[in-house]
């Protein structure tokens, strides 16, 4: 529970940054494209709103024992979405707002118990309860920098980078088609780590090196890795 309640803590620093953000959109703004192919700020906006109850589902099944999956079907997700998109810059911040403070008062109150339920995401598969704030935070951090609003990897808290690479890394873990890859990645606070890319890729893996957001932004599909050192391949789609 304890680390449940520190993923919250990181969770409403991260949203506050992404009010801070949002909160200098007027009508033309929410309308402007944003880094996600075909979905302007509003939807992005709006997505992360529904990402924030769709994990309130995966709690409320952790709580309750009943089968509540994120989303009913994936074309209700991006019938949601377009609607959102059409919304004035008030209520896309009204409603990001709603479904951020119902997700942490979820957080909040589950019993302790129920952190280590299992639940099913519909990609990466089962996962404990108590990954959902730590998944809430990083979806909030790579959706601030699709606002293509100056904000960018290099912004987000330093403290989180190391973080926010071992999510990233993770999603490539069991992939297919991911190509081997030896990452050497320098921290903000001056250490080096090295993650391969997918688990178990050997030593003998082609070696690219870089700083943490360049990193971050290549692994997430947000870069093309042009500022990372050594011979850059073509990641899978990001999830």
């Amino acid at each position: 529970m304890q680390d449940a309640l520190a993923g919250l803590a990181e969770v409403e620093r991260a949203t506050a940054e992404l009010y801070r953000v949002v909160d200098g959109f007027d009508l033309a703004s929410v309308r402007e494209p944003s880094l996600l192919p075909g979905w302007s700020r509003a939807h992005v906006m709006t997505h992360l709103a529904r990402g924030a109850d769709a994990l309130l589902n995966l709690l409320t099944w952790a709580k309750t024992g009943v089968e509540h999956p994120m989303y009913l079907s994936m074309a209700d997700r991006e019938a949601d979405i377009a609607e959102g998109g059409a919304r004035p810059p008030t209520l896309l911040r009204a409603d990001l707002d709603a479904a951020s403070q119902r997700l942490a008062a979820a957080i909040r109150d589950l019993p302790a118990t129920a952190w280590e339920a299992e639940v099913a995401h519909p990609v990466k598969g089962p996962i404990l309860a108590g990954r959902v704030p730590w998944m809430r935070l990083g979806e909030v951090w790579v959706h601030l920098v699709d606002l293509d609003a100056g904000f960018g990897f290099a912004d987000v808290p330093e403290d989180l980078h190391e973080l926010l690479l071992n999510e990233a890394v993770g999603v490539y873990a069991d992939r297919e088609g991911v190509p081997p890859v030896r990452l050497e990645v320098a921290l903000p606070d001056g250490r080096q780590r090295t993650w391969e890319l997918p688990a178990g890729a050997g030593s003998d893996a082609p070696v690219i090196s870089g700083g943490a957001a360049e990193v971050i932004g290549w692994l997430t599909g947000r870069g093309d890795g042009s500022g990372l050192e050594g011979r850059v391949p073509t990641l899978p789609r990001w999830l």
